[in-house]
Protein backbone atom coordinates (compact mmCIF):
# COMPACT_ATOMS: atom_id res chain seq x y z
CA UNK A 1 0.00 0.00 0.00
CA UNK A 2 1.37 3.40 -0.93
CA UNK A 3 1.39 6.21 1.59
CA UNK A 4 2.27 9.89 1.45
CA UNK A 5 3.76 11.94 4.32
CA UNK A 6 2.47 15.30 5.49
CA UNK A 7 4.82 17.20 3.17
CA UNK A 8 3.92 15.16 0.10
CA UNK A 9 6.76 12.61 0.19
CA UNK A 10 5.59 9.62 -1.86
CA UNK A 11 6.88 6.50 -0.14
CA UNK A 12 6.42 4.41 -3.27
CA UNK A 13 4.86 0.97 -2.90
CA UNK A 14 5.43 0.21 0.76
CA UNK A 15 4.62 1.35 4.25
CA UNK A 16 6.88 3.72 6.10
CA UNK A 17 8.62 2.29 9.18
CA UNK A 18 6.62 2.82 12.33
CA UNK A 19 9.80 3.02 14.42
CA UNK A 20 13.09 4.41 13.12
CA UNK A 21 16.32 4.21 15.13
CA UNK A 22 19.45 6.14 14.18
CA UNK A 23 23.10 5.81 15.18
CA UNK A 24 24.28 9.37 14.57
CA UNK A 25 27.94 8.94 13.65
CA UNK A 26 30.53 11.17 12.04
CA UNK A 27 30.50 14.52 13.86
CA UNK A 28 34.22 14.44 14.57
CA UNK A 29 35.19 13.39 11.05
CA UNK A 30 32.92 16.08 9.61
CA UNK A 31 34.86 18.70 11.55
CA UNK A 32 38.25 17.14 10.81
CA UNK A 33 37.59 17.21 7.05
CA UNK A 34 37.05 20.97 7.34
CA UNK A 35 39.96 21.65 9.67
CA UNK A 36 37.59 22.54 12.49
CA UNK A 37 37.51 21.52 16.18
CA UNK A 38 35.45 18.42 16.98
CA UNK A 39 33.18 20.59 19.11
CA UNK A 40 31.95 22.38 15.98
CA UNK A 41 31.14 19.00 14.45
CA UNK A 42 28.97 18.19 17.46
CA UNK A 43 27.23 21.57 17.19
CA UNK A 44 26.44 20.93 13.55
CA UNK A 45 25.26 17.48 14.56
CA UNK A 46 22.65 19.07 16.84
CA UNK A 47 21.29 20.99 13.85
CA UNK A 48 21.04 17.67 11.99
CA UNK A 49 19.09 16.25 14.94
CA UNK A 50 16.63 19.10 14.71
CA UNK A 51 16.12 18.54 10.98
CA UNK A 52 15.86 14.75 11.37
CA UNK A 53 13.15 15.02 14.05
CA UNK A 54 11.13 17.36 11.85
CA UNK A 55 11.63 15.24 8.72
CA UNK A 56 10.57 12.05 10.52
CA UNK A 57 7.50 13.81 11.88
CA UNK A 58 6.59 15.19 8.44
CA UNK A 59 6.92 11.74 6.86
CA UNK A 60 4.74 10.18 9.55
CA UNK A 61 7.20 8.07 11.56
CA UNK A 62 5.60 7.41 14.94
CA UNK A 63 8.73 6.54 16.95
CA UNK A 64 12.22 7.97 16.45
CA UNK A 65 15.08 6.75 18.64
CA UNK A 66 18.39 8.66 18.56
CA UNK A 67 21.66 7.34 20.01
CA UNK A 68 22.88 10.59 21.55
CA UNK A 69 25.43 9.51 24.19
CA UNK A 70 26.59 5.96 24.76
CA UNK A 71 27.90 4.46 27.98
CA UNK A 72 31.25 4.10 26.19
CA UNK A 73 31.40 7.83 25.40
CA UNK A 74 32.68 8.43 28.94
CA UNK A 75 36.07 7.32 27.57
CA UNK A 76 36.32 10.47 25.45
CA UNK A 77 38.31 13.53 26.59
CA UNK A 78 36.68 15.38 29.47
CA UNK A 79 36.44 18.60 27.46
CA UNK A 80 34.50 16.83 24.70
CA UNK A 81 32.12 15.23 27.21
CA UNK A 82 31.50 18.64 28.75
CA UNK A 83 30.74 20.03 25.30
CA UNK A 84 28.29 17.20 24.54
CA UNK A 85 26.46 17.81 27.82
CA UNK A 86 26.29 21.51 27.03
CA UNK A 87 24.78 20.80 23.63
CA UNK A 88 22.14 18.55 25.21
CA UNK A 89 21.25 21.34 27.63
CA UNK A 90 20.95 23.76 24.71
CA UNK A 91 18.82 21.37 22.66
CA UNK A 92 16.33 20.78 25.47
CA UNK A 93 16.10 24.43 26.51
CA UNK A 94 15.73 25.65 22.94
CA UNK A 95 13.61 22.90 21.40
CA UNK A 96 11.44 21.50 24.18
CA UNK A 97 8.69 24.09 23.73
CA UNK A 98 8.60 23.42 19.98
CA UNK A 99 8.48 19.65 20.51
CA UNK A 100 5.62 20.08 22.96
CA UNK A 101 3.80 22.42 20.56
CA UNK A 102 4.07 19.76 17.85
CA UNK A 103 2.58 17.10 20.16
CA UNK A 104 5.86 15.14 20.47
CA UNK A 105 6.34 12.88 23.49
CA UNK A 106 9.95 12.77 24.74
CA UNK A 107 11.21 9.59 26.39
CA UNK A 108 14.70 8.97 27.78
CA UNK A 109 16.40 5.58 27.98
CA UNK A 110 19.75 4.82 29.63
CA UNK A 111 21.31 4.87 33.08
CA UNK A 112 21.23 7.94 35.33
CA UNK A 113 24.50 7.11 37.13
CA UNK A 114 27.20 9.67 36.46
CA UNK A 115 24.93 12.14 34.65
CA UNK A 116 25.06 15.69 36.08
CA UNK A 117 22.08 16.52 38.28
CA UNK A 118 21.00 19.54 36.22
CA UNK A 119 20.82 17.39 33.08
CA UNK A 120 18.74 14.75 34.88
CA UNK A 121 16.35 17.52 35.93
CA UNK A 122 16.10 18.79 32.34
CA UNK A 123 15.45 15.28 31.04
CA UNK A 124 12.75 14.75 33.66
CA UNK A 125 11.20 18.08 32.73
CA UNK A 126 11.11 17.08 29.05
CA UNK A 127 9.43 13.76 29.84
CA UNK A 128 6.93 15.18 32.32
CA UNK A 129 5.91 18.07 30.08
CA UNK A 130 5.35 15.91 27.01
CA UNK A 131 4.21 12.59 28.46
CA UNK A 132 0.63 12.91 27.17
CA UNK A 133 1.58 13.96 23.62
CA UNK A 134 0.58 11.57 20.86
CA UNK A 135 1.80 12.73 17.43
CA UNK A 136 5.27 11.19 17.73
CA UNK A 137 7.53 9.67 20.38
CA UNK A 138 11.13 10.89 20.40
CA UNK A 139 13.29 8.44 22.31
CA UNK A 140 16.68 9.81 23.36
CA UNK A 141 19.21 7.13 24.26
CA UNK A 142 21.45 9.00 26.72
CA UNK A 143 24.19 7.35 28.77
CA UNK A 144 22.86 4.22 27.10
CA UNK A 145 24.46 0.87 26.35
CA UNK A 146 22.51 -2.17 25.26
CA UNK A 147 24.50 -4.61 27.38
CA UNK A 148 23.86 -2.42 30.43
CA UNK A 149 20.15 -2.37 29.56
CA UNK A 150 19.99 -6.15 29.18
CA UNK A 151 21.94 -6.64 32.43
CA UNK A 152 19.53 -4.36 34.30
CA UNK A 153 16.55 -6.18 32.78
CA UNK A 154 17.93 -9.55 33.94
CA UNK A 155 18.37 -8.15 37.45
CA UNK A 156 14.75 -6.91 37.51
CA UNK A 157 13.48 -10.31 36.41
CA UNK A 158 15.73 -12.15 38.88
CA UNK A 159 14.41 -9.93 41.69
CA UNK A 160 10.82 -10.77 40.73
CA UNK A 161 11.66 -14.49 40.69
CA UNK A 162 13.43 -14.24 44.04
CA UNK A 163 10.47 -12.45 45.62
CA UNK A 164 7.97 -14.95 44.21
CA UNK A 165 6.26 -12.46 41.89
CA UNK A 166 7.37 -14.48 38.87
CA UNK A 167 8.24 -18.11 38.23
CA UNK A 168 11.10 -19.18 35.99
CA UNK A 169 8.68 -21.12 33.80
CA UNK A 170 6.69 -17.96 33.08
CA UNK A 171 9.65 -16.02 31.66
CA UNK A 172 9.17 -15.33 27.94
CA UNK A 173 10.66 -12.98 25.39
CA UNK A 174 7.80 -10.60 26.24
CA UNK A 175 8.85 -10.70 29.89
CA UNK A 176 12.32 -9.59 28.87
CA UNK A 177 11.02 -6.89 26.51
CA UNK A 178 8.83 -5.50 29.29
CA UNK A 179 11.86 -5.29 31.61
CA UNK A 180 13.82 -3.21 29.09
CA UNK A 181 14.08 0.59 29.08
CA UNK A 182 12.01 0.48 25.89
CA UNK A 183 9.01 -1.27 27.45
CA UNK A 184 5.80 -0.44 25.56
CA UNK A 185 7.74 0.91 22.58
CA UNK A 186 7.55 -1.22 19.41
CA UNK A 187 10.83 -2.64 18.15
CA UNK A 188 12.51 -0.59 15.41
CA UNK A 189 11.51 -1.47 11.86
CA UNK A 190 14.53 0.34 10.43
CA UNK A 191 17.92 1.24 11.86
CA UNK A 192 20.12 3.78 10.09
CA UNK A 193 23.81 4.41 10.80
CA UNK A 194 25.64 7.27 9.17
CA UNK A 195 29.38 7.76 8.39
CA UNK A 196 29.96 4.50 6.51
CA UNK A 197 30.71 2.43 9.61
CA UNK A 198 29.07 -0.99 9.55
CA UNK A 199 28.55 -1.98 13.17
CA UNK A 200 25.91 -1.63 15.88
CA UNK A 201 28.04 -0.18 18.70
CA UNK A 202 26.03 -1.68 21.57
CA UNK A 203 22.75 -0.09 20.47
CA UNK A 204 19.33 -1.74 20.97
CA UNK A 205 20.79 -5.25 20.53
CA UNK A 206 17.67 -6.97 21.88
CA UNK A 207 15.21 -4.74 20.04
CA UNK A 208 16.70 -4.89 16.53
CA UNK A 209 16.54 -8.68 16.17
CA UNK A 210 14.36 -8.28 13.05
CA UNK A 211 15.05 -4.68 12.09
CA UNK A 212 16.22 -3.73 8.63
CA UNK A 213 19.67 -2.11 8.72
CA UNK A 214 20.76 0.66 6.35
CA UNK A 215 24.30 2.06 6.49
CA UNK A 216 24.85 5.45 4.88
CA UNK A 217 28.14 7.00 3.77
CA UNK A 218 27.14 10.55 4.73
CA UNK A 219 28.48 11.97 7.98
CA UNK A 220 25.81 12.83 10.53
CA UNK A 221 26.03 16.66 10.24
CA UNK A 222 25.29 16.26 6.51
CA UNK A 223 22.26 14.00 7.06
CA UNK A 224 19.25 15.45 5.26
CA UNK A 225 15.62 14.68 4.60
CA UNK A 226 16.59 13.27 1.21
CA UNK A 227 18.97 10.83 2.94
CA UNK A 228 16.11 9.74 5.17
CA UNK A 229 13.81 9.29 2.19
CA UNK A 230 16.46 7.23 0.36
CA UNK A 231 16.90 4.99 3.41
CA UNK A 232 13.14 4.45 3.61
CA UNK A 233 13.03 3.54 -0.07
CA UNK A 234 15.80 1.01 0.57
CA UNK A 235 13.78 -0.35 3.49
CA UNK A 236 10.72 -0.70 1.28
CA UNK A 237 12.75 -2.75 -1.18
CA UNK A 238 13.47 -5.36 1.47
CA UNK A 239 11.31 -8.43 2.17
CA UNK A 240 10.78 -8.76 5.92
CA UNK A 241 10.37 -12.45 6.78
CA UNK A 242 10.83 -12.37 10.58
CA UNK A 243 12.49 -15.78 10.45
CA UNK A 244 9.79 -17.32 8.24
CA UNK A 245 9.37 -17.84 4.52
CA UNK A 246 7.72 -15.67 1.92
CA UNK A 247 5.68 -17.92 -0.34
CA UNK A 248 5.48 -16.87 -3.95
CA UNK A 249 2.17 -17.24 -5.73
CA UNK A 250 1.41 -17.78 -9.38
CA UNK A 251 3.45 -19.63 -11.98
Amino acid sequence: MSKTGQQGFDVLNGEIPRHLAIIMDGNGRWAQKRGLPRTLGHKQGVEAVREAVKAARDIGIEYLTLYSFSSENWNRPEAEITELFGLLRMFIRRDLADLHKNNVCVRIIGREKGVPEDILLLLDEAQNLTRDNTAQTLVIAFNYGSRDEITDAVKRIATDVSSGKLSVEDITDKTISNAMDTANIPDPDLLIRTSGEIRLSNFLLWQIAYSELVFLECLWPDFSKSDLEDAIKTYQGRIRKFGGLVMETGS
